[in-house]
């Protein structure tokens, strides 16, 4: 049930990740959120699901947006042009503003073998060519909301009374929230944000309608309503119990040009930033 100045969100539809297979980079790979589908998603851009060990992501540049990366087992091990490095093991977030662009890599660390997730989120056109940053969130050091049956790591916006520590450019709220058998969940939605749920392992069901859904299925929250009010999505653990990713994020709203690593608003924007990269105002790539 829903609290007196609350609605429950609905469920728009469940879908299956597509699986890819290997490619020179990854030994597996799968989208959880294509890209393309600018209008449904905003502010997501696209979800990818990757398992490597002995390649992984070499340097490549990122600008016009941001990139959250879950690591849901093994060890990552990040480093940029600009003197970054680090090794983000099971259960941390690395939540990257590219803004005005950067060189990094992204491989298992020591060669051995790692499972992510990575979310590219939007950003609006006033804050593209923002300074470049990093935040890396612990998931063990994050707050976690816990009730009867569940435990959920807030790692962005708000869940229950528990606020996440990353620092947003949109308004977003990331929560990796895992319930026991037949346990019970309620979020609140913004009214303005649009989301989405990836399950990780068992299944459940969502919304008013209890829609099920099982591990390798990603729940389309019904869109936003435009407004300021707050909607409730409500989920329930089968027997098998349940682990899940929620994101909702406040819509941009504003035309996409993506190619490649490069997300921006106008052709000539991706033009600039192609000229930029290969004129070497992006940095140099270091020397392993």
């Amino acid at each position: 049930m829903t609290t007196a100045n609350t609605t429950a969100r609905g469920i728009a539809s469940v879908a299956d990740r597509r699986m890819l297979g290997p490619d020179a980079q990854v030994d597996a790979k799968a989208l959880v959120l294509e890209p393309g589908k600018w209008g449904r998603h905003d502010p997501f851009l696209l979800l990818a699901e990757d398992w490597f060990s002995t390649v992984g992501f070499d340097w490549h540049p990122h600008r016009g947006q941001e990139t959250v990366s879950l690591v849901l087992e093994g060890e990552l091990e990040h480093r940029d042009n600009r003197g970054g490095h680090g090794v983000l093991g099971e259960g941390d977030v690395q939540w990257m503003t590219a803004g005005s662009g950067l060189f990094h890599a992204e491989k298992a660390h020591e060669g051995k073998p790692v499972h992510m997730l990575q979310l590219w989120i939007n950003l609006p056109a006033a804050h593209k060519m923002d300074e470049p940053r990093y935040q890396d969130l612990r998931g063990t050091a994050v707050p976690v909301r816990r009730e009867e049956g569940v435990e959920a790591r807030v790692f962005s916006g708000r869940s229950g009374d528990v606020t996440g520590p990353a620092v947003n450019v949109v308004p977003i709220t990331m929560v990796d929230a895992t319930l026991s058998s037949d346990a019970a969940f309620t979020q609140e939605v913004p009214g303005d944000q649009n989301g989405f749920v990836y399950v990780l392992t068992g299944s459940g069901r969502f919304g008013p309608d209890a829609v099920p859904a099982t591990a390798g299925q990603v729940v389309h929250l019904a869109p936003s309503t435009g407004t300021d009010t707050a909607d409730e999505l409500r989920v329930a653990a089968d027997g098998e119990g349940l682990r899940f990713v929620l994101w909702t994020g406040r819509p941009v709203r504003e035309p996409v040009q993506a190619y490649g690593p490069f997300v921006m608003n106008t052709r000539s924007e991706i033009a600039q930033a192609v000229e930029d990269v290969q004129s070497g105002r992006f940095g140099a790539i270091p020397e392993d």
